[in-house]
């Protein structure tokens, strides 16, 4: 795969992140010519930077005074806002944040509001691929927050995703990522749901889930299983991504919708996401 180069007027990027899907995603950026300047709560996760060119900031106050854009992959939109908090009085006019993780898309209007009032654009822009995806650099981009911020940022976003997909107004990447999560989920919900039958018959689960991968009912769920999704992190896997639906559920409803029984599907998928994968490895 070619690698992305970056513009002529090349932005100074910074990173904050650097856990299992944010340092690929850090090495892609500064892989892609732009210049990459990162700050860790920990200082032994900049190690796994060794190679790569980059510069430490001392403080995330620091790193926000020196960058054009900054981009966050952090564990929750409580990180976030009290990243931004920091941050928010040392950015420059003009200047962008961008958020990677998943979150509910109040949170993103929230802080583009802030934001907004210090000339500092805001885009949410989660991703989905996970770490693999991420090293091989086809994550998918979600995008939401204004038009000329995002094509700013489009050939950073690109650095590390196959698809980089601007899918409107603030809050809209969240969105996109919530429902992507939640289809995952339901898509979990039915494996399980046919495994469970298929036991109970004299076929063989092993051979039946693999003809199902490259048949008809193929899909990312189906091909997670044992692959990205195994015993040693199966149990983590299935707490996130009940969070991730109850995120979800959040959404929904702050939308003026009822995603009731959608929600009770999907949990279901996500905390069964265990037992699923020790009938199939019985």
């Amino acid at each position: 795969m070619s690698e992305t180069r970056a513009p002529q007027d090349t932005p100074v990027v910074g990173f904050i992140g650097l856990g299992d899907q944010g340092l690929p995603m850090a090495r892609a950026i500064a892989e892609a010519g732009f210049p990459l300047r990162v700050w860790a709560r920990r200082p032994a996760s900049l190690e796994a930077l060794a190679g790569v060119p980059h510069e430490t900031a001392d403080s995330v106050e620091a790193l926000a005074a020196v960058c054009d854009i900054v981009t966050l992959c952090v564990g929750t939109d409580e990180d976030v806002e009290r990243l931004v908090t920091r941050m928010l009085p040392h950015l420059r006019e003009g200047a962008v944040v961008v958020n990677h993780g998943t979150g509910v898309p109040a949170t993103a209007t929230r802080l583009a509001e802030r934001c907004s009032a210090r000339g500092v654009a805001v885009l949410d822009a989660p991703v989905s691929g996970g770490r693999p995806a991420a090293e091989e650099k086809r994550l998918t981009c979600m995008v939401g927050g204004p038009h000329d911020a995002a094509e700013r940022c489009r050939p950073v976003f690109e650095a590390f995703s196959a698809h980089v997909v601007h899918l409107g107004q603030t809050g809209a990447g969240q969105t996109a990522k919530l429902f992507n999560n939640a289809l995952l989920m339901l898509n979990q919900r039915s494996i399980a749901d046919i495994v469970v039958l298929a036991d109970r018959t004299d076929v063989e689960l092993g051979p039946l889930v693999e003809v199902l991968k490259v048949g008809s009912a193929a899909s990312a769920a189906l091909s997670l299983l044992n692959t990205m999704v195994r015993p040693d992190n199966v149990e983590h896997l299935s707490q996130v991504e009940a969070l991730d639906m109850e995120l979800f559920d959040r959404a929904v409803r702050d939308a003026g919708a009822d995603p009731g029984e959608v929600t009770e599907r999907g949990l279901s998928g996500a905390r069964g996401l265990p037992a699923l994968l020790s009938r199939l490895n019985g």
